[in-house]
């Protein structure tokens, strides 16, 4: 029985040993275990963030269908300008007022509050025709354009009429040319001008860089100014000048020297008179020109009759005989070459 007592300290204490270093052992895999747990936690945690993404994310991209179908499906807009007449169009205010028909034709419902004039404003404004989806007014507006005057007075002009969207890009309404509703009136009148063609074009305009651009619809009317008019009011008194001041090259007396200096006055006279209806310009125009021709043209003979007096005065007869040939051979020659040259340029 001691023997009993005392080998069964010595197991239980060797029993208490095993189990001790058993489980000492097996400790680092119920540390493996717990970061399994940790690392499962942590995944379903994500899976859990991931969903509430996807349900947040789901409504707003369903929120942005509709702007995706309107970038792919604008609404179409018919535009058409049939003009009635222009009057009293100012070249040095670049203003012409205008009489026009606008028709606006779409599947969608519209008025004219949806679309501006860009290049002037509307003075009256009467509907004609009334229904959700066609639209017709009666327009008398001002109009702005910009007039060109290199070619003066000889000069031609773009006389536009600009419809724009008043708030929707292209991504939203789309113009396009209504051909059966766009002309000019057979009998429409611009006194002073003459219609010289027409052209109808869409184009896209931008405000903003990289910014979705507006859709345009332009439509050009072409004029110059009358031909007719413009030699009898103007070239017909300069040639006169120049052809009687080159005439009196044929003469050799000294009176020849006041008819040129009163042919001279005659054409500053007529030049500031034409020059004064158009605004002052940074180029020279075809006027301009002309007229600088014309002035040489009257210097060179005004400086060979002083030439002639000069010697006729001092009984030189043999250079008066001289500077008398040349200018007769040379003055004609170079200022007709002068006209010839800037009246090409007119033509090309």
């Amino acid at each position: 029985m001691s023997k009993n007592r005392r080998a069964t300290p010595v197991i239980l204490q060797e029993g208490d040993i095993i189990t001790r270093n058993t489980n000492f052992m097996n400790m680092p895999a119920r540390a493996g275990g717990r970061q399994r747990k940790q690392a499962d936690s942590f995944i379903w945690y994500l899976l859990l963030i991931a969903l509430a993404i996807a349900l947040i994310a789901v409504p707003a991209s369903a929120g942005e269908i509709p702007n995706a179908s309107a970038l792919q499906n604008p609404v179409i807009v018919k535009v058409g300008v049939y003009m009635v007449d222009f009057n009293h169009f100012n070249v040095g205010e670049g203003t012409v007022d205008a009489n026009y028909y606008l028709t606006l034709t779409s599947d969608t419902p519209l008025s004219i509050n949806d679309v501006e004039i860009m290049n002037g404003h509307a003075t009256s404004t009467d509907t004609i025709l009334d229904t959700p989806h066609e639209k017709e007014y009666r327009i008398f507006a001002t109009m702005t354009a910009d007039p060109d005057l290199r070619l003066y007075p000889f000069d031609r002009h773009t006389l536009p009429v600009e419809i724009e969207p008043k708030f929707k890009n292209e991504s939203e309404m789309v113009f396009v040319i209504d051909p059966a509703n766009t002309a000019l009136d057979p009998e429409a009148d611009l006194p002073g001008w003459e219609f010289a063609g027409t052209r109808y074009a869409i184009t896209n305009i931008s405000y903003v860089e990289n910014e979705i651009p507006y859709s345009r619809a332009v439509f050009d009317y072409g004029i110059r100014r009358d031909t007719a008019s413009t030699v009898l009011k103007f070239f017909l008194p300069i040639m006169l000048i120049v052809i009687v001041s080159l005439s009196s090259l044929l003469m050799k007396v000294s009176s020849r020297l006041g008819l040129n200096a009163s042919m001279f006055l005659a054409a500053v006279l007529i030049h500031w008179r034409v020059a004064d209806a158009i605004p002052l310009v940074a180029y020279a125009t075809f006027l301009d020109m002309f007229m600088i021709i014309t002035y040489a043209t009257l210097v060179m003979v005004l400086v060979s009759g002083i030439l002639i007096l000069k010697f006729t005065e001092t009984k030189d007869t043999i250079r008066v005989e001289r500077v008398y040939n040349w200018s007769l051979r040379i003055i004609p020659v170079i200022s007709i070459m002068a006209y010839f040259l800037l009246f090409l340029v007119l033509v090309a």
